[in-house]
């Protein structure tokens, strides 16, 4: 019923959780594939890829790329994109299959979903932007790539799938869906806070949303994603992009 796509790029550190979190769906066939979709990994990230048995589509780097390419691949009606650092919190599968079936059997209009944002990381600091990213997601309907997006084929293919400009591609494809078509489910999406334990809450989040700002006034992707620094050594071609707060 559904196929998942997940974008990767050295992302050994965290893909086996976020594979294992789909196991149990997996079983139950509600997942029915799983997509890794790699821009040029030069750790274990296809070691891993390949020892779960899931399919793996090599492609250019750039996120949007990837979601893209692993959409035309994959085979059945439901769509999930899922950030290689995102986990899926337990009771994922009825709060989406509540919400597909209400489509499905066309009791609702075609809409996306998205995940509750949840950082793995003990701490006020985790807490204070998951109630932020909570509050945003309220009134705005704005949830962002590490929130996963659970949306139908058809949906997907008429507002013109992910765009492959450089970075924002989340935030590109949720404007187009649209508020009215965006509903936030019950269950969470928890991401990894590496990155953020890293390079510090505070910096990380300033520089997320000082890109996310550039954006929103109509600044070129291209430009912004010239002023973005790696977060580890890559070749020039495989920057890594910005995980909107």
């Amino acid at each position: 019923m559904i196929s998942v796509v997940i974008p990767t790029l050295d992302a050994e550190q965290t893909l086996a959780p976020a594979l294992a979190a789909l196991i149990p769906a997996a079983v139950d066939g509600f997942v029915r594939e799983v997509i890794v979709v790699d821009g040029g990994s030069r750790d274990r990230t296809l070691t891993i890829a390949e020892n779960a048995g899931v399919e793996i589509i090599e492609t250019a780097p750039g996120r949007g790329h990837q979601l893209g390419a692993g959409a035309k691949r994959a085979r059945f009606p439901w769509l999930l994109f899922l950030h290689a650092d995102t986990e899926l919190g337990p009771g994922w599968e009825s709060a989406a299959a509540s919400f597909m079936d209400k489509i499905d059997m066309g009791r609702n209009p075609p809409a996306a979903a998205a995940f509750r944002f949840r950082l793995a990381d003990d701490g006020w600091k985790p807490r204070a932007l998951e109630a932020a990213v909570a509050v945003r997601c309220a009134l705005f309907r704005m949830p962002y790539g590490d929130q996963a997006l659970l949306i139908p084929r058809a949906l997907y293919e008429t507002i013109g799938g992910f765009s492959e400009q450089p970075l924002m591609e989340d935030v590109d494809i949720v404007r187009r869906i649209g508020r009215r078509r965006l509903q936030m489910l019950r269950a969470d999406a928890i991401t990894s806070a590496i990155r953020y334990r890293r390079e510090g809450y505070g910096k990380r989040i300033l520089r997320n949303q000082a890109c996310l700002a550039l954006y929103t006034v109509g600044i070129a992707p291209e430009r912004i994603a010239a002023i973005y620094t790696p977060e580890h050594p890559a070749p020039a071609h495989a920057k890594q992009q910005p995980t909107s707060p």
